[in-house]
């Protein structure tokens, strides 16, 4: 099959011959409809060790084979699902291949009045989100109907995939979402369920907040993730303190001004449970418990797709395929994409989002 591998120099090279991977127990191959390009995708193969293996995290397509043992698919179903390639202990992990292994319980079906292209921008964000809001080293909120009580919770980088992603879930679970975004933005949060959304160009953001939330907001997730803007969710705490989660390394000049505020940073990967085998900060120990909370997430998101209560962010169509897929990752690499998700049909029956 065809399938984008790390190239030894950076990078990724599209390579021709690459064995169809055989569907393990418990996991299902997949032929795959449509990728979506993400931030990590365009970082992690630049600094991977793992050159030669296959790449990406987000797509959609139909079972094409099932594993021993998995009950929740059959053959021909419309799915989605997330892996995490670049992967140096399994190098067949991937999803910008024409097939691609997924696990059962990190998938879920596709409804029909879903797109593949649509379908495909979904994973990763929900697997970053949720870990973020209702896991440790994350918020640990309760989820959906287990008793939230609408307290408040920031959002910063509201219009970004796992920003948009984390202000549904948060609706749903019964809390407050309020957002950090462009004003140009507002109306896009609140579609997504933003109950207050505050300009993060304002030198007054982080005091903002805490007025709008009377000196008591104590739970924030950091979308952005630089000195500057953890420096805004820390002025917008309230005076208790509370916790901070980002979704990447955190900087330690900042972390420390405000011993009343628990920081902490973490890796979507660990939604599979068997642990990161990055080097250095990056690498995680195996975590079971993530795992379970994985499967219980992807069985609540195919409940809300199917009642339209999750909605996939904002996307940008890309022709091309898995040979255009390189050159529009770095358009990511650069900053070119702001609020919108790109995403790349491999087949032609799937043009449309």
């Amino acid at each position: 099959m065809k399938a984008l591998v790390g190239a030894a120099s950076g990078g990724y090279r599209l390579v021709e011959d690459v064995n169809v991977p055989v569907p393990h127990r418990g996991s299902i191959l997949v032929r795959v409809h449509a990728v979506a390009l993400n931030p990590r995708d365009a970082k992690l193969v630049d600094y991977s060790s793992a050159p030669g293996s296959l790449g990406g995290c987000d797509f959609a397509g139909t079972v094409a084979k099932v594993g021993e043992g998995v009950t929740r698919f059959k053959e021909g179903d419309r799915v989605l699902a997330v892996t995490f390639g670049s992967n140096a202990l399994d190098k067949i992990k991937d999803a910008f291949a024409e097939f691609a292994l997924a696990e059962e319980d990190i998938s879920c079906r596709i409804p029909e009045a879903f797109s593949f292209t649509q379908a495909c921008s979904i994973g990763l964000s929900m697997a970053t989100a949720g870990l973020a809001l209702f896991q440790r080293p994350g918020l640990e909120l309760v989820m959906q109907g287990e008793g939230a009580t609408g307290e408040t919770v920031l959002v910063s980088g509201g219009v970004t995939a796992t920003g948009t992603m984390a202000t549904q879930l948060l609706k749903l679970a019964g809390y407050t979402p309020t957002v950090t975004c462009s004003p140009a933005n507002n109306a896009l949060c609140e579609f997504y369920g933003a109950a207050a959304c505050f300009d993060y160009h304002s030198p007054a953001c982080g005091a903002d907040i805490r007025v709008h939330t009377a000196d008591s907001l104590r739970y924030v997730l950091d979308c952005v993730t630089d000195a500057a803007t953890m420096k805004m969710c820390y002025g917008a705490m309230g005076s208790s303190g509370g916790s901070y989660i980002a979704l990447e390394t955190i900087a330690t000049t900042v972390k420390y001004t405000r011993r009343d505020v628990l920081a902490d940073w973490f890796l979507a990967d660990a939604i599979m449970g068997n642990g990161v085998s990055m080097a250095g900060t990056y690498g995680r120990t195996p975590s079971p418990e993530h795992r379970q909370f994985g499967k219980r997430l992807f069985a609540l998101a195919e409940g809300c797709l199917c009642d339209g209560s999750i909605r996939h962010h904002p996307l940008e169509i890309q022709d091309g395929g898995l040979a255009n897929v390189a050159k529009a990752l770095d358009e990511v690499k650069l900053g070119k994409v702001h609020g919108k998700k790109l995403v790349m049909p491999l087949l032609v029956d799937d043009q449309t989002a």
